[in-house]
Parts: C-alpha cells; structure tokens; sequence
C-alpha cells in the first residue's frame, strides 16, 4: 500500500497594539488578521458505497461506486493498473470478457489510486469477497427442466458418442504404436475404418480409452447413443446440409496440400493420415526400422520419418472439422432458424435441441462453472472435480453431463497458462447457459425478433470464445515448437525429443486447421480479407516440422511471425501471447 499523507499547515495569528498618553487622546486601530490560505489535503480512504461482495460467474460484472474521504468531495478520479478491471465515472467493474470464479479465488485483491482535483493521491488495496453461487439449473448450470414431459429437456447424446470415437481412435493409435508387433496392417485398417465411420461394428463394444469403466455410467458406445453416430458422417462437407461453405469444392479446405491417394477435403486429410499410420504398421512389421529421415534415430511408429504425428493430427483436426464446424456452422448458425415447437413427442423444441447439439459439441459438463480451472485440466484442486464430476451423487460418471470433453477443457488450460488474466471458460460458458435460457422461457412459442437477435448474439458470444480457446492453444504448441527447435538446431536429438518436436508441431498444425470452420471467425471466413492471413499462417507452418538444423532459425522467424497474425486477429495479450 502507497499512503501520501501532506504536511499540515499552520496559521499565525498577529495582533498590533495600540499606545496610551496621559491626558491627550487616543488613535486606535482594530487588529487585522491576515488571510489564511487553505491548505489541500491528500484522500486518506477509499470505500465501496454499495457493496464489496459480487457473485461469481457473471461476465463484465460491476463491483460498485467508488467513494473516498478528502476535504473535497468533487474533482476525485479513481484508476488501477489492474488489467482485470476497469473504471468509468468512479464505477469499478470487471472486463468485459472476465469472471470470477470462487473455486478458484474466494477473495481477491484490486489496487486502487484516487487521485484529488490538486493532483494529489492517495493508494490502497481493496479486497473483494467473491459469493459462491450455489449451482443453479439455467443460471451457472447448464440444465432446463422439460415443459412437455419429465426430466431434462438438454439433450445432445450424438455429440458426446462422437467425443467418445475420437478418443477411442487416439487411444487406439497409441496403443497400437506402443505394441506394433501385435496387430498386422489390415486389423489396423479394419478398426480405424470401423471407429471413423461403421458404429454399428462398434458400437457394442467397450470403450478403452476410460481404463477402468466401473465408475462409468457408460461403458459402450451404445450406452451413450443407439445408431448412426458415426464420424464420417457429421464432417464438414459430408453433411453439408447448413454448411458456410461448400467443403468438398476444390480449394475450399486450405491449410493443407498433401493428401495421398485421397480427395483435398476435410475428410480426406482424415482418411490420408489414416493411410499413413497403417503403412507405418506395415514397415515396421516387415522389419523396416522407421528411423527419423537422414538419421538413425528410431521413432515410434505413429510419427512417421518426416516428423507427422499422426496420433495428434488426427485427433485435433477432428476436432475441427466435426466438433468445431458442427458445433458453430450447423447448430449455433443456420440450425438456430428451427422452429421453436415440440420436435414430436420429445422433451425438447427442435430450436432448443439445436442450441444443445452446439453445446454438446463444445464439449463442457452441464456444471463447467463450479469447477476451478485446475479441475477442468486436471492440474489440481478437489479430486471429485478432475476432469468429471458426478453432480447427481448417484455413484458414477454420466459421459453426457458430467464430464468434460475436447475444446472446453483446453478454455481452461490457457485460462491458467495466461501471464494477465483471460477467461475462455466462462465466456463460452455464460453465453451457452443465457443462450439456452432465453429458450426455456418461451418454450412453445416464436421468437420475438428482439429475442432471436439476443439468441443469436448468445450463440455468436459462445462460438467465438470457443475459437478463442483454439487459437490460444495454437499459440501454446507454436511457443512449445520454437523451444524445441533448439534441440533441433544442434543434429543431436533423442527419439524421445524428436517425438516431444512432432507430437507439439501435430497440435500446432492441427488446432490451426480448426479454425477455418466457423462462419463466425474473426479470422478465417471465406472470402475476407482475414482469410490471407490464415493462407499465410499455414504457410509459415508448412506441411511438416523442420528437420534441416540450418533452416532451423529461419523457421523459429516463421513461427513468431504465425505467432503474431494470431494475437493481432484475436486481440490477445503480448504478455500472455508470450508466456503461453
């Protein structure tokens, strides 16, 4: 705490007397007493007027009016230098895009200057009691009791059967990759094929990637969703019924240039990466060491010789061209003109179950909020809150509602990794729930056009901090990359830091591709200006990871000037940018 105290001033008081002659008269004079000259004193408090206590989870939030104690009471301006808040006309609010969360901070401390009309100042440090607010369906919690039948009316099971197939399929490579000796290339073929587009083959079966399923509520893929759940069938351009873009034009899908034996769509990255893992079985299993190229450095077989990670590009770009380009370019765009009435005997509006697919796609627990970012990435705080939360104490984990899933979990790791604060959590979050509640209200009946804007603004919200997430993430494994680099500059590498260089660049790359796929982007929609620069960020990545030691700092230069389009186009933080 800074206290400037001025020096108190005081005043003289002068009094002239008057001389008395015997038997003559008098000439008297009143004493003058001379002006004093008021002195300005330093504030010496400042104060809350109308409360220090403001609940969690509320975006942008006002903390309240701030007053101080000066010998003026006109003329005091209030500021802080903490990047959290801001100050209009004495108001003390949080930033737009921020929240606070009490499983992450009960209280927490603001500096705060006040500073009088004479220039001089007094700072001191308030502390704010965050509330904690109980979960509430339709508030923090994302849950909407049905009007037509019993129960919920949420409901977006395909989407969380979709969650589960592509971290089947990654934990299917890895398990592969770590035993290759054990499955010939046509098994491989055939289960990769299966997971990516036949669930009736494998909907029946367990799901591995959970380890242990007692706590599951869950355990097959059928227990999550019936049928036709299949990947191949929600990825942008095979279901292009309300797509932006027409994905399987040529040109369309950018960001890659590679592609096989296969078509240069979003599918048909998939399909080529899938290629390449099998032919890497197939090598190895021949006895063909799969060294990485012009070395004898052995790497596991999903990272082929170039330096792809196959493991990790699959898994992010379905991420993208599923997850992501459903989530916002079918349900939370054109899927929001649905009608707002019974979709047949369900306990849902065919709108509100547009909205909920969206969110589903997301991928967060209906209870996101009552978790600490910690807790989302599993990097710390309450064991019942890692990563999954039983909210209705029955005993086990239901996959669709109380577990966290794909992009919403990455929200919270940069929320943590940021140098100043950023919450991707609760931006996404807030919108989805105040979204769904506009919903719930009106259950049965159109729109209003005033309500439909603030639907659309709620889902525009969500969809762009969800983009957010990625592109932080993008930034995360370009800062990782460039560190390895180092390694790779000396031509003296382990397999292990070979593998550490490909699995972060898979990430990079692949997140990167993400961000194509929503018409809400601020950065890559068609036919903008915004989309050169996503040309030229993939450009500067290329199609694989460096491996020339003397090209090495000239694609470090590349990278940071990636690094930069991103940070320009989303308005993020340099420090944070830096420090992520």
């Amino acid at each position: 705490m800074m206290l400037r105290k001025s020096l108190l001033a005081s005043a003289v008081l002068a009094a002239t007397l008057g001389l008395t002659g015997c038997g003559g008269s008098s000439d008297k004079k009143d004493p003058v007493t001379p002006p004093v000259t008021p002195t300005n004193q330093a504030p010496t408090a400042i104060a809350l007027t109308v409360s220090s206590d403001f609940s969690e989870d509320m975006l942008g939030a006002v903390v309240g009016q701030l007053s101080a104690t000066d010998d003026s009471t006109s003329g005091l301006v209030f500021t802080t230098n903490d990047v959290r808040f801001t100050i209009t006309d004495g108001v003390l609010s949080l930033k737009e895009n921020l929240a606070l969360n009490f499983e992450d901070a009960a209280t927490v401390d603001v500096e705060l200057t006040v500073t009088d009309a004479g220039g001089l100042t007094f700072t001191d440090t308030l502390t704010i009691n965050v509330v904690d607010l109980d979960a509430q369906n339709g508030v923090n919690v994302y849950e909407f009791a049905s009007t037509f039948t019993d129960g919920s009316s949420v409901s977006y099971t395909g989407q969380i059967a979709r969650h589960a197939l592509s971290a089947e399929i990654k934990e299917y490579m890895s398990t592969v990759s770590s035993d290759v000796a054990s499955y010939t290339p046509e098994q491989v073929s055939a289960q990769l094929n299966a997971l990516w587009g036949d669930y009736a083959a494998i909907s029946e079966s367990n799901m591995t990637f959970l380890g242990d399923l007692t706590n599951f509520e869950q355990k097959t893929f059928a227990d999550i969703s019936g049928s036709g759940k299949e990947l191949s069938g929600k990825v942008a351009g095979n279901d292009g019924s309300k797509m932006y873009k027409d994905w399987l034009a040529a040109g369309s899908f950018v960001g890659w240039t590679d592609f096989g034996t296969q078509a240069a769509t979003p599918e048909g990255l998939i399909k080529h990466l899938l290629d390449l893992f099998v032919a890497q079985v197939a090598k190895v299993n021949s006895g063909e060491a799969n060294k990485v190229v012009g070395t004898d450095v052995v790497i596991p077989v999903h990272i082929t010789p170039e330096g792809l990670d196959l493991v990790q590009l699959v898994q992010k770009h379905t991420l993208g061209a599923v997850m992501f380009s459903q989530g916002t370019d079918d349900y939370l765009e054109e899927g929001l003109n649905s009608d707002n009435v019974q979709d047949g005997t369900k306990a849902y509006t065919k709108l509100a179950h547009q909205f909920d697919e969206g969110f589903g796609y997301f991928g967060a627990s209906r209870n996101y909020l009552e978790y600490s970012d910690k807790e989302i990435a599993i990097k710390g705080g309450r064991d019942e809150f890692q990563g999954k939360n039983d909210i209705n104490s029955n005993g086990t984990i239901d996959l669709g509602a109380e577990f966290v899933w794909g992009n919403s979990s990455n929200a919270a790791k940069r929320d943590l990794g940021a140098a100043n604060p950023i919450d991707l959590t609760a931006e996404a979050m807030t919108h989805f729930i105040a979204g769904r509640k506009i919903l719930a209200d009106v259950v049965g009946t159109p729109l209003s056009d005033e309500q439909m804007t603030q639907l659309k603004a709620h889902a525009k919200a969500a969809s762009l901090g969800w983009e957010k997430a990625i592109a932080a993430t993008v930034i995360h494994y370009i800062n990782d990359s460039i560190a390895d680099l180092a390694v790779i500059k000396t031509g003296e590498f382990t397999a292990d830091q070979f593998a550490t260089y490909a699995k972060h660049w898979g990430e990079m790359k692949g997140f990167a591709l993400n961000l194509q796929f929503s018409p809400y982007s601020p950065f890559a929609h068609s036919a903008t200006a915004a989309n050169a620069d996503f040309v030229s960020l993939h450009t500067l990545f290329k199609d694989a990871p460096v491996l020339d030691a003397s090209a090495v700092d000239a694609y470090a230069a590349d990278l940071i000037q990636a690094r930069d389009i991103l940070q320009a186009a989303y308005n993020f933080d340099a420090d944070t940018v830096a420090d992520w």
